[in-house]
């Protein structure tokens, strides 16, 4: 039987990515460990190694194809004694829920929901799988039931149905103490849910786009601008920030800093530095951002949707750099710990490679915490969007000269803005005032940094 190539998950939030190349062709030999194609996540382009060894039978989705859902087949590869004849009549598993072309994401809700069953219910049938997705049951209107593996096999034990239930776990997934909790109080009949569902007041359906005047609505007509296709990045991005900004109850907190002493200790510091080193004012932000994590260690936290709080250990900072198509978040690992040379040095090597879009998943993401400069353009100051699951994110403006008074007298001084943006659910306004202070007071004194 053939072996189906799937769409590899090549980070923990990937739901689709566009396949653009093929290294094999149909007829090739694969053993396990080569490449045979190229994927283009929402944040880089990855190469993908082959688990199983054959020949390439057929290739399913055709390189250049977007929107291809994680575990969707993608080419089958032929075991040892097969021939092309092994291929007449076989339909892939979860074919179905392969997303190959722009009419794909075009398709009604009911064919949407129908493909995530079938990929998902194809991540478990197959041994080739790198990361498997549990399936996932549809209701009588065709909503997806989100419970993981244990709580289904409860369930079914205790005579429940999932569809009676509501979840308590990330994102409404149904969970363990959720079916321990229906037995307790003796509800999840499926009556239950029907007559909740009676109650409830009736959505309206979206309005849909018209594909060829899609500001028509707006009194936009079509010939008066011209519409330019959205890649990966762009997509994904704008759903995660719309998610961000809808869910996460974010309030800013800004604080004036005086660069003049951070600029000499900088002067300083790159008369000193090795050759071809220099220390930019942004690696010393990103040192002191750490150095804060450490002293305020309440502000380093993360919400879990199940209502519980991670604590971070470690001072990872996120850092938004600017691509082509969007932004990317390399990752300065332990920046309270390493030295400024350290920090220049990773911080140049993670920016070129992030533009060639060449960093693994594991260097931008699982930071702690973020920081986006936009000082360089001249940006007196702004708020950022929190990066989920950080707490924080903290927007550094331009240095300037401003009027100060100092010692009861009218000065100048070189004065940066900043802002930090707060999830209110781990970080409330007193710690992320005390994060700020221990900030400031590392920039307008730098020299406490190295004690």
């Amino acid at each position: 039987m053939p072996i189906e190539i799937l769409m590899p998950a090549l980070s923990p939030t990937m739901e689709e990515g566009t396949l653009s190349k093929w290294t094999v062709k149909e007829g090739d030999t694969v053993s396990s460990g080569d490449v045979i194609a190229e994927i283009e996540t929402d944040k880089a382009t990855m190469e993908v190694e082959a688990v199983d060894e054959g020949v390439m039978g057929k290739i399913l989705v055709e390189e250049g194809s977007e929107g291809v859902k994680v575990n969707a087949p993608i080419g089958l590869l032929l075991e040892e004694g097969e021939d092309k004849s092994a291929l007449d009549g076989y339909t892939p598993q979860g074919a179905e829920g392969a997303s190959s072309s722009e009419a794909d994401s075009k398709a009604s809700d009911d064919k949407a929901d129908s493909d995530e069953k079938s990929s998902a219910a194809k991540s478990e049938a197959s041994s080739n799988s790198k990361s498997e997705t549990p399936a996932a049951e549809a209701d009588d209107d065709g909503d997806r039931i989100k419970a993981s593996p244990l709580a289904r096999r409860m369930a079914k034990d205790a005579g429940l149905d999932l569809k009676a239930l509501d979840g308590s776990g990330p994102k409404g997934r149904i969970v363990k103490r959720d079916i321990e909790e229906a037995k307790d109080k003796g509800v999840g009949k499926a009556e239950d849910k029907t007559a909740a569902k009676s109650d409830a007041p009736t959505a309206q359906p979206s309005k849909p786009v018209d594909e060829h005047e899609p500001l028509a609505q707006y009194g936009i007509s079509a010939d008066r601008y011209e519409i330019k296709k959205a890649d990966n990045i762009t997509k994904i991005s704008a759903k995660r920030l719309s998610e961000s900004f809808r869910d996460i109850p974010h309030f800013p907190l800004n604080v004036d800093c005086r660069l003049d002493a951070l600029l000499k200790f900088r002067k300083d510091i790159n008369a000193k530095t090795p050759e071809g080193v220099k220390v930019s004012v942004n690696d010393i932000l990103i040192k002191a951002s750490g150095l804060a994590l450490k002293k305020v260690p309440q502000a380093n936290a993360s919400w879990i949707e199940d209502g519980r709080i991670a604590l971070h250990k470690h001072a990872d900072v996120s850092v938004a750099v600017a691509i082509e198509g969007g932004l990317i978040t390399p990752i300065i690992k332990d920046a309270d710990q390493k030295g400024l040379a350290q920090i220049s040095a990773e911080m140049k090597d993670l920016a070129a490679r992030a533009r060639d879009r060449k960093l693994k998943p594991e260097e931008y993401q699982g930071g702690t915490f973020s920081l986006s400069n936009l000082g360089m353009f001249g940006i007196a100051s702004f708020a950022s969007i929190i990066n989920p699951p950080q707490g924080m994110i903290l927007s550094v403006g331009a240095g300037e000269e401003r009027p100060v008074i100092t010692d009861g007298a009218l000065a100048k001084a070189t004065v940066m803005t900043v802002t930090l943006t707060c999830d209110h659910r781990v970080v409330d306004g007193a710690n992320g005032a005390r994060w700020l202070s221990a900030f400031k007071g590392f920039i307008e004194d730098p020299m406490t940094m190295l004690m």
